[in-house]
């Protein structure tokens, strides 16, 4: 630990006691949140000896953003999370202008993670082609909670020449006892690829292959994650820099998948992707696999630059954004499909059912389910605080998350996706979050909200329909 360590032990310690003061609107209860400050991607997701860990992108001393660490939770069940401490810190050559994001690989009882290391060099640079440097590191632990060693693996001189300096976010797994990665990558035609490094011992890497659409789809992408689910091969990817598309790809940026064809090492991307989240908050997702063989993914529930369209109201207590709830992966029908954990169940402990509609009032936290597929043909509405808006027809064949004023929404306006049937629906709200899951999870939609008070109004309409309340 060096003296620039210690300086940021000291500092965050004094900010997260002072936070323990800060008002506690729109906290969630089951949501990661940061304690103060900024969040953004989920990072190092991986379950050691029995306890999930899940780190995150942070910086503490500004709720808008500002120099990235990472932040460390614990779980014994993905739903009650603990902040061990802030365990990467820019206090290197190498990552001195943040510890951006990564992955975690358990091997050996050592926890591995990999990230990458931001430099920006003082001078009049684009810090696209120059003045960046993007440096693989690999930090490592024996308990799971204290990082006590940094090994600079990789720098811009090991990736390929044709590709700008933005190269970031390892991917890092075992599999067969092969070492693989994938990065994120901006060439300098602009066009976003993913990397694929192979190692025989996960320290010394060589670049083997590129994933790449057949036509540019952003100019960078970001975030990659590489997994089977099912027997699929699945690529995710959070592209820049692509354009709306009708009710496709309104946010600033994207989270997509693709299912890859024959051996990941050789093969190429088609080109078919899609939204894993048609809501307003939903960016950077990562998975990992459980002990118990779950494929489990949590995604930033924000989005980067967006404030001259929308905000976020806990601003105003000196913190911004949560992940998002973890979410079981499956392939149904040839599309990936995102559930509520199966441990939310155990989450609740009332339960009232009500068939065509319900209208009242629920606490911070709460389900709705409307789960009877064949009667859900003609209308669904669901109103939440008043102003949000969750509706389906079977004529117009479209669902909305429409807010209908600004401030519930803190400026958030509508999202859509054509949805051809709607045979059943989960809303999960959690103080100032929502998470729909649609048609077996098929299609999700994600928002945060600002309710006044301690109860949120509920409004349901769904003729015909059989459904549940759990809170």
């Amino acid at each position: 630990m060096n003296a620039l360590h210690r300086t940021w032990e000291k500092l965050i310690s004094q900010t997260l006691t002072e936070a323990e003061q800060m008002p506690k609107r729109w906290r969630p209860g089951f949501h990661i949140a940061p304690p103060v400050g900024w969040l953004n991607d989920p990072n190092g997701l991986c379950q050691y000896k029995g306890v999930y860990h899940a780190f995150y992108q942070y910086s503490p001393f500004e709720e808008k953003g500002g120099l990235k660490f990472w932040a460390h939770c614990t779980s014994t069940d993905l739903l009650h999370w603990k902040l061990e401490n802030i365990p990467l810190s820019p206090d290197q050559p190498y990552d001195c202008h943040g510890v951006y994001s990564g992955s975690a690989v358990i091997e050996d009882d050592h926890m591995y993670l990999y990230y990458t290391g931001n430099v920006k060099e003082l001078g009049d640079y684009d810090y696209i082609n120059q003045g960046r440097q993007a440096n693989t590191v690999r930090a490592v632990s024996l308990d799971g909670i204290h990082f006590d060693r940094k090994e600079l693996l990789l720098t811009n001189a090991d990736y390929p020449m044709d590709l700008t300096c933005h190269v970031r976010d390892p991917k890092v797994w075992k599999k067969n006892g092969h070492w693989y990665m994938v990065q994120g990558a901006r060439t300098k035609e602009d066009q976003g690829v993913v990397l694929l490094f192979t190692s025989g011992d996960g320290v010394k890497w060589f670049c083997t292959h590129r994933l790449k659409s057949p036509k540019p789809f952003g100019f960078m992408w970001e975030c990659p994650d590489l997994y089977e689910v099912d027997g699929h091969t699945v690529l995710s990817i959070s592209p820049q820099g692509v354009e709306a598309d009708g009710l496709k790809y309104n946010n600033v940026y994207q989270s997509v998948t693709t299912f890859l064809d024959g051996d990941f090492r050789t093969t190429s991307v088609s080109g078919e992707f899609r939204e894993l989240d048609g809501g307003f908050d939903f960016y950077a997702p990562q998975t990992f696999e459980t002990e118990d063989g779950r494929r489990i993914e949590i995604g930033w529930m924000g989005m980067a630059d967006v404030d001259a369209f929308y905000t976020n109201r806990t601003v105003e207590d000196g913190w911004q954004h949560v992940l998002t709830l973890p979410r079981e992966l499956s392939v149904k029908d040839g599309v990936l499909c995102q559930s509520p954990i199966r441990e939310l169940d155990a989450y609740w402990t009332a339960e009232q059912s009500f068939e065509n509609d319900f209208a009242g009032m629920m606490g911070k936290a709460f389900e709705i389910e409307l789960s009877d597929g064949n009667k859900l043909e003609e209308n669904v509405k669901i109103t939440l605080a008043e102003y949000l808006w969750l509706t389906w027809n079977s004529k117009e064949q479209i669902f909305r998350m429409e807010f209908k004023d600004k401030l519930l929404g803190s400026g958030r306006t509508m999202r859509g996706r054509k949805m051809t049937r709607l045979t059943d629906m989960r809303v999960i709200v959690d103080a100032s979050c929502v998470e729909v899951f649609l048609n077996g999870g098929k299609d999700v939609f994600s928002t945060r909200f600002y309710p006044d008070g301690e109860a949120i109004e509920v409004t349901v309409s769904a003729p015909g329909a059989k459904g549940r309340l759990r809170m």
